[in-house]
């Protein structure tokens, strides 16, 4: 059997899980509610994160966009994600939640835009 021990970030409680895995079977202890127990076994299983970067912008009023990606994405792909992100420039009018990366790297999230630029005069 493997235990391991992280902390519930689903709320601000911080709860602190034991999961253990045995086989098949996945046990999550020191939840406080039903959501902290997705997470541990998510967590542990297949962890994910929520990537947020900035993209370069031409003819804006900003030289950087804010972006994220739309879903979580396999924590093994987010040096993968952030090469393209780094790679990539839009052009400006830009609106928050344009899609600027259509299913980045496979993983099935659109990058969007978390912010509104509007074209430089």
């Amino acid at each position: 059997m493997k235990t391991y021990e992280i902390t519930c970030i689903q709320c601000p409680l911080g709860c602190a899980l034991t999961v253990s895995v045995e086989g098949e079977a996945v046990t999550v202890t020191g939840n406080t509610c039903p959501r902290g127990a997705e997470y541990g076994k998510k967590e542990v299983l297949h962890p994910s994160r929520t990537v947020t970067s900035t993209v370069a912008v031409e003819d804006g009023v900003l030289p950087r966009l804010s972006v994220k990606t739309k879903t979580d994405i396999p924590k093994e792909k987010i040096f993968d994600v952030m090469e393209v992100i780094r790679k990539t420039a839009v052009k400006a009018p830009v609106k928050a939640g344009d899609v600027i990366i259509e299913n980045v790297c496979g993983t099935g999230a659109d990058v969007i835009a978390t912010k509104t630029v509007e074209k430089a005069k």
